[in-house]
């Protein structure tokens, strides 16, 4: 890691702290105690599995995407994928670090940047057209609950369905409607033409034109790929839901068992999704208010409701950028490839 990411990981860890610290400050500590050691570690370890379940189908999606590509990736350069993505996700503003990282963890592997391009490109479209889906069950089971417990919550989801909505839906129409596309986007620009200089506006313009073609021409690919993707689709929704169910599992495990599985399920969903406006890293601070809000319903004992909440950050959160860390201590075995991995080694 860099200098910068290094500062930044203290930092998060610092304000995880201090969220944690300041989230006790109305609880005794001795019944915080009593609740950790009446843990029920079975149901704890089987939410830890979820997330480690998690990361493997992701890993396995890298390595069924590679299986034609490059013979020689192994699942072993697949797993380092997932984990160095949970890593810089959880290190920069809106996750923006995660799909570059992926791309240079694929790079350092010895696979070609264009082939690591059109897997990450599947990966991500399937990805995202998987969380509004999954968005839209839980808006129709979970968003009155949200509404009567917290306005200003119900407006966040809405914010951030329509966010993960024009992501999906601009990369349909790149894939579909490509000349549109590019006359939209030059359309939206033209006020940098008008408030900056010609040339700024120019450049800006060319390199949204190629970023455009460039993602055309792998969606190309992608469309010879339908079964693949139907197949991929279908594990990425079986992937998010292990990742749904880990609160749910976290409430058995401090003994809190009269819950509607389904509607826990669709609170982390939708909790997930305003996690995603927070432009702090790992939505430090939302995220933490938005769970002790929401799941206040269920858990009544404020003790357990910290301990809660400390859990399920340690699995969705900071599990995923250790593991990363790990990843990135064992470096990929050198292979003959074109792409000079070597050099990409340092950017991580």
């Amino acid at each position: 890691m860099s200098r910068r990411n290094k500062i930044v990981l203290v930092l998060m860890l610092l304000v995880g702290i201090g969220i944690f610290a300041y989230s006790l400050r109305n609880v005794k500590l001795s019944s915080l105690v009593h609740d950790i050691q009446t843990l029920r570690w079975e149901w704890l370890l089987v939410a830890l599995a979820c997330i480690i379940i998690y990361l493997l189908i992701e890993a396995v999606i890298v390595q069924l995407f590679m299986s034609e590509r490059d013979d020689d990736f192994t699942f072993k350069d697949a797993i380092r994928v997932p984990l160095v993505e949970q890593l810089f996700n959880g290190l920069t503003p809106f996750s923006t670090g995660g799909q570059p990282a992926q791309l240079i963890a694929m790079m350092q592997s010895g696979v070609e940047a264009g082939q690591a391009s059109s897997v990450l490109l599947m990966k991500f479209v399937i990805f995202q057209s998987m969380i509004v889906i999954n968005f839209l069950i839980s808006l129709v089971i979970g968003f009155h609950f949200i509404a009567e417990k917290l306005q200003a919550l119900s407006l966040l989801v809405v914010f951030g369905f329509l966010f993960h909505l024009a992501v999906v839906v601009g990369l349909l129409m790149i894939m579909y409607w490509n000349g549109m596309t590019k006359k939209l986007v030059n359309l939206l620009i033209k006020p940098v033409k008008w408030c900056g200089s010609k040339d700024k506006y120019e450049s800006i313009k060319s390199n949204l034109d190629e970023k455009i073609d460039s993602f055309y021409k792998e969606s190309l690919k992608m469309k010879q790929e339908g079964f693949k993707l139907v197949k991929v689709a279908i594990m990425t929704l079986i992937q998010l839901l292990f990742y749904y169910l880990i609160p749910y599992f976290i409430m058995l495990a401090l003994g809190v068992s009269h819950v509607n599985v389904i509607m826990v399920t669709s609170l982390h969903v939708l909790i997930v999704m305003i996690i995603s406006l927070f432009p702090i890293p790992g939505g430090s601070g939302g995220a933490e208010y938005s769970f002790s809000v929401l799941f206040s319903s269920f858990i009544s004992v404020n003790s357990k409701l910290v301990l809660a909440m400390l859990l399920w950050r340690l699995l969705t959160y900071y599990f995923g950028m250790f593991a990363g860390m790990f990843a990135l201590a064992f470096e990929p075995k050198k292979r003959k490839k074109k792409c000079g991995w070597e050099k990409t080694n340092s950017r991580l």
